[in-house]
């Protein structure tokens, strides 16, 4: 029988890379070996008692039914008011605001909101490299092209003003950026972010006239190199053509519940949050109806649950790099933001591990950590640019873990021949 064909679109779309090790890092569990886990980015904590109490209030009183498909007004006019507080975004009120399915979700209908397949407009998206392993296929999904723009450790994955002015073209529709960065574990500083949003609306006032910024702010709370969070959306020269992404996974512990939002001011803000809803009502409708509580609670009560995990993410991140930095080969910048480190391991390429295997990439290097040494990180490839010189490894894990982690990654490196 002829296989029955699928679409070319799901043919050709990859697996994540970050799950594909999660898996065989369980299916090695369910060996029973025991492998240290460092490869998913999903905090250890509980979500917060308060957050948890406010979904089951809410479930026994009844309110498990339809919501508007972009939320509730409350919830959405309590992000609106947290945007305008703590990020500084002018103009922005609950109509402005979206919540989906978590922030992947968010910014998958924000791609398919301002990009077209074989358009004759403007679809290339200017992204940053390294970077997530699922903006490049959501872009492509949505019928965008990707143009990468390189970084490397010597400048902690940041992109200069003036490599983004050479890459803007009448084609650029999207510049996404993402600080604090996964994988990188760096940010931007306030005036750094200042300076590429002169040159976006230079650009826009002259030959980009389409250009938008995508920020994804996911980590904004998990902050400790001393550089404060700053939301480019709050800049007033491209506010009105910036759309910020952000969620409760991350800071609030929250990863399960799947809850994102995006935000744009102005009219641009209120047509695109439009389109958001009708695209959304034919996908998923509301998130679940009884999360909404749960989500008003955080933002308005949780703060002093969101920075005990910030300063210990903070500990976290100084013990990983200096016990990495310990390790002979390995290039890292200092953390400053989210809970990765990205090292360059290509020092090692060309080496062989114990058991034969030839390390001549990340990918390599990752694959001979998992079965010889039982340390799961993630193959740098996935994440584009200088990557496959490169693994990710996230420490949003115990102390303990992270010791034991870096002592069997050294014992690995130093068998390297």
């Amino acid at each position: 029988m002829t296989p029955v064909p699928l679409s070319i679109r799901a043919d050709s779309l990859k697996p994540s890379g970050t799950l594909a090790i999660a898996a065989k890092a369980k299916a090695l569990a369910r060996q029973g070996v025991e492998v240290l886990n460092f490869s998913l980015g999903e905090p250890d904590f509980d979500t917060p008692e308060p957050i948890r109490k406010a979904a089951i209030d809410a479930l026994g009183s009844g309110q498990t039914h339809y919501l508007p498909t972009l939320g509730d007004a409350e919830t959405r006019a309590v992000i609106a008011d947290k945007l305008t507080r703590e990020n500084g975004i002018p103009g922005i009120t609950g109509d402005h605001v979206a919540i989906s399915t978590g922030a992947k979700h968010s910014l998958y209908l924000i791609a398919h909101c301002l990009l077209d397949p074989n358009s004759t407009r403007a679809n290339e998206v200017l992204l940053p490299v390294p970077a997530w392993v699922s903006y490049a296929p959501i872009i492509q999904l949505a019928g965008g092209k990707v143009v990468q723009l390189p970084t490397s450790p010597a400048a902690d994955f940041k992109i200069t003003p003036g490599q983004l002015k050479a890459a803007i073209t009448p084609r650029s529709r999207l510049l996404i950026l993402n600080s604090p960065s996964n994988p990188c574990g760096t940010m931007y500083t306030p005036d750094e972010l200042k300076a590429i949003a002169a040159v976006v609306a230079e650009a826009a006032a002259s030959i980009a006239p389409d250009l938008v910024i995508v920020t994804d702010e996911i980590y904004e709370k998990i902050v400790f190199g001393g550089i404060p969070h700053y939301s480019i959306g709050s800049t007033p020269s491209v506010a009105e053509r910036t759309v910020t992404i952000n969620g409760m996974s991350k800071a609030f512990a929250m990863t399960g519940w799947r809850v994102g939002y995006c935000a744009a001011p102005g009219e641009f803000g209120a047509r695109l949050i439009k389109a958001v809803d009708n695209l959304q009502g034919q996908m998923t409708s509301c998130i679940t109806s009884f999360v909404y509580p749960a989500i008003r609670t955080a933002i308005r009560e949780c703060g002093a649950d969101v920075e005990r995990f910030r300063h210990a993410f903070a500990k976290r991140a100084r013990v990983a790099h200096e016990r990495l930095m310990g390790i002979p080969g390995m290039v890292c910048p200092t953390p400053t933001g989210a809970f990765y480190l990205f090292p360059d391991v290509s020092a090692h390429f060309g080496k062989k591990s114990p058991a034969g295997k030839t390390i001549s990439c990340g990918a390599d290097f990752a694959e001979a950590l998992l079965l010889e040494a039982h340390v799961a990180t993630v193959p740098g490839e996935e994440f584009l640019g200088c990557g496959s010189r490169h693994i990710r490894i996230s420490y949003a894990c115990a102390e303990s873990q992270i010791e034991r982690g870096m002592r069997q990654i050294a014992d690995f490196v130093a068998k390297l021949r």
